[in-house]
């Protein structure tokens, strides 16, 4: 039976159906003001009864807002959209919200016949983050100028490396931290970037004076500026007088993590920050001095974050005075054993055990593992395996499932060593030929096949791979 097309005709009904699951609040207003639609989230969010509000003006429905204050309404009055701006309000009961919205403007022939407000709830993480700046506040206000601020852990000395390339950043990183440069690190998660910085920092000449870290892709982006260069009293709904970061390291060292993940306009605003010399507060009219060195880091390479649009090039220029590139744990095999020794070290005395080492099998998985995690995820599965194992030796049964496969996989393979290739009298070709293969095949069960990804992983061509490929007869 031959389907009929049925042309799908959206009502009223239906849309309001469909803004009832919105995570999101999502009000309507007419013309006048008044509130003809809202959806459940936006009550439960706004703390209003929907049907004792509908019909009443907005500002009747939120009286701590005024039609200035209010996006919803300054849309209706300048007829264009407002995206992704912080809004701090009062509900009917008192409750104080933070949202972030995103408010357009309903037309038809040039009459404006409404606005449609959607509103993402960030109280939670605006309390937070005020919560942490305060905190800050309170232990750098309660030292004295002769005390040492106790902002930052390690040391160049806790950065342990048997690498020479890794020894060889270390040595530049140690010569940076005597001058007053900009640092920039690039590093994978748990290549040990604020490890670096705080090392910095440490030995530097503003080691008694506050390091204070911030992870710019923690926070959402509407939160970010007022926590950097913080607020003034009426600089918008709900703002308050409170230093930022920038006035809370003065003196000091900031680190700002994943810089990549910050908007590009406040990225501009940071980059007058660091070449000024000073601040202005959100809603202010004056600059205030700061003397604060930027360390900063990606975890993305500053080539392909400024090519995809993350990281502006003008500050990009002004942080990389001196970029430190850090190394994965991959590629810097050298230390999987030594950093195993020194985490069994460290365990044995944290949880008064007495390990020997690590078992030769386990040993074998830790040398193929890809550890995607680096040095970080290496210290957390020595710390797991030594919590739930009485034994001498950390054993491949202590280790978590998805590295236990390895080891299946590695005995379900027959893998051949050069020694044997030799003694059997392969000749050069031959041996180089066997190799080839081996690890074209190990690359392509990596990548599932793939062999665009295959490729990019060897640094190959794709036509060179593909000419391998056919060559030793691979699928």
């Amino acid at each position: 039976m031959q389907k009929k097309d049925v042309a799908l005709d959206l009502s009223v009904g239906h849309i309001k159906t469909l803004l009832s699951y919105v995570t999101d609040g999502v009000q309507i207003i007419d013309n006048e003001g008044r509130l003809v639609y809202c959806n459940q989230k936006a009550a439960l969010l706004d703390d209003i009864n929907i049907e004792e509000s509908i019909g009443k003006h907005i500002t009747e429905v939120y009286p701590s807002l005024s039609e200035q204050g209010s996006t919803i309404m300054s849309v209706l009055d300048m007829q264009t959209a407002i995206i992704n701006r912080k809004q701090t309000f009062r509900t009917y009961r008192g409750k104080e919200v933070t949202t972030v919205n995103t408010t357009i403007p309903l037309l038809e022939n040039g009459q404006v016949l409404g606005a449609i407000e959607i509103s993402n709830d960030i109280t939670a993480y605006k309390d937070l983050t005020e919560r942490y700046i305060e905190l800050q506040r309170r232990v750098i206000s309660n030292a004295t100028k002769n005390e040492q601020v106790a902002t930052t852990t390690f040391t160049f000395e806790d950065i342990i490396t048997e690498d020479p390339e890794f020894n060889r950043i270390k040595t530049i990183a140690m010569k940076a931290a005597r001058t007053e440069i900009p640092i920039l690190i690039y590093g994978e998660t748990g290549t040990g970037k604020e490890m670096i910085a705080q090392a910095v920092h440490g030995q530097s000449k503003r080691q008694r004076a506050p390091f204070i870290a911030q992870n710019c892709a923690a926070l959402p982006s509407t939160l970010l500026e007022g926590i950097l260069f913080g607020t003034v009293k009426g600089g918008f709904t709900g703002a308050v007088d409170r230093p930022g970061l920038f006035e809370l390291a003065d003196s000091g060292t900031l680190f700002l993590d994943e810089i990549n993940s910050m908007p590009l306009d406040l990225q501009a605003k940071m980059l007058r920050a660091i070449q000024e010399s000073k601040i202005r507060r959100i809603g202010d009219t004056k600059e205030r001095a700061i003397n604060v060195r930027i360390l900063a880091a990606t975890n993305v390479s500053p080539d392909r974050a400024i090519e995809e649009g993350l990281l502006r090039k003008d500050l990009y220029y002004r942080l990389n005075t001196v970029t430190l590139r850090l190394p994965k744990l991959i590629d810097r095999k050298v230390d999987i054993a030594y950093l195993t020794r020194f985490f069994i070290q460290k365990y044995n005395e944290k949880l008064y055990k007495h390990f020997r080492g690590i078992s030769k099998e386990a040993a074998n998985i830790f040398e193929r593992y890809p550890w995607e995690g680096n040095v970080r995820e290496l210290e957390h599965v020595i710390e797991g395996a030594m919590n739930l194992s009485d034994q001498d030796y950390i054993e491949v049964e202590d280790l978590p499932h998805y590295m236990q496969i390895i080891k299946e996989k590695t005995d379900d393979q027959q893998i051949v060593p050069i020694q044997s290739l030799l003694e059997r009298g392969d000749s050069f070709q031959e041996i180089i030929n066997q190799l080839e293969t081996m690890i074209i095949e190990s690359a392509l069960k990596k990548n599932r096949g793939n062999t665009t990804r295959t490729a990019k992983s060897l640094g190959l061509p794709r036509q060179t791979l593909q000419y391998k490929l056919k060559k030793y007869t691979l699928k």
